[in-house]
């Protein structure tokens, strides 16, 4: 945390600036913003930079770069810009819901927020629909949505209904406070059946789209198991991420030789070859924790396991009986 005297702030119209006190130096300065301003998550103040709209002394920054004693932070915030994503009467199921935040249970298929080849038809079409009060919270193509689930995964996500919300469950992620449970059904058994695993992630080298395990380079990503049940060459398993890599959970299976059920990007088989009842990854997020953003209070929701891994699950264990 900072120390030594408040820093000097002064707002000339639009522009803000923020000077770096002794004894705050050696900090990202994404996060040294972070911490000077309230209401406004990373992800946004990580975006303000990357479109230049954060100097210092009058120069373009990166992101990573480490503050030092008396330099001058300027700043541009613009108002939220209207959300100009159409609402969509797509049905939601709604675990729970109060002036906050909103707790969904996702179906395999549907897309989070908008992006290139999915403009509609996402979470946040259905929950502008239920919400229309939500437009220009945490960006202008994803509003309230404070983490996110790739489409074929399937389970609970947490939606913020206020830029305050935003702001604190983005900080208690940032700060590792929350906690997830997943469940797959992956190939093979896991040995030993229980086990961290402990990778860097980061870009595949030559498929920019993927994410691959890297000895050295990338960012830290910890994910722990439990191995529930298994059915000869597959097994149900339990996943607890530490971190919060993109595809971490994917990547990290398939590092070890046990993929995703299902995962025709990160597997070793194609949804062809699977059996009728998985055709799409078989991970679901199972369960999520976290104080509330307003009253500090410990929550926990669940989501059921959808229906197309309890058939997966009930036809493995036909299998495994009859062989």
């Amino acid at each position: 945390m900072s120390c030594g005297h408040s820093p000097l702030w002064i707002k000339l119209n639009n522009l803000q600036i923020i000077s770096v006190n002794s004894g705050q130096e050696g900090v990202r300065l994404d996060i040294w913003l972070a911490r000077q301003l309230t209401g406004i998550s990373r992800s946004r103040i990580q975006q303000l930079i990357r479109s230049g709209l954060v100097t210092i002394n009058s120069r373009p920054v990166k992101e990573s770069h480490k503050t030092k004693a008396g330099e001058k932070v300027e700043f541009i915030i613009s108002p939220p810009q209207p959300v100009e994503i159409k609402a969509e009467q797509i049905p939601l199921n709604i675990i729970f819901e109060d002036d906050a935040l909103i707790v969904v249970n996702k179906p395999a298929g549907l897309v989070v927020h908008p992006a290139p080849g999915h403009d509609s038809g996402t979470l946040v079409n259905a929950v502008l629909h239920h919400c229309p009060k939500l437009g220009g919270i945490g960006g202008e193509l994803r509003p309230g949505i404070v983490h996110r689930l790739d489409k074929d995964t399937s389970g609970v996500i947490l939606v913020a209904k206020t830029h305050a919300a935003l702001s604190a469950l983005a900080d208690q992620f940032k700060q590792r406070e929350i906690s997830k449970e997943y469940l797959a059904v992956v190939i093979g058994s896991l040995s030993p059946s229980s086990g961290q695993i402990r990778t860097m992630i980061g870009r595949h080298a030559t498929d920019r789209k993927k994410m691959t395990a890297l000895p050295r380079k990338g960012r830290p990503a910890v994910t722990r198991y439990d191995t529930l049940e298994t059915f000869g060459d597959f097994s149900l398993v339990r996943l607890k991420p530490e971190t919060g890599r993109t595809h971490q959970l994917r990547v990290h299976l398939a590092h070890l030789k046990h993929p995703v059920l299902g995962d025709a990007v990160y597997g070793r088989r194609s949804p062809r070859d699977l059996p009728l009842e998985a055709q799409r990854q078989m991970l679901h997020a199972h369960k999520i924790s976290f104080r509330h953003p307003g009253t500090g209070r410990k929550m926990e929701f669940s989501a059921p396991m959808p229906e197309d891994m309890t058939r997966l699950l009930d036809y493995l264990r036909i299998s495994l009986a009859r062989s």
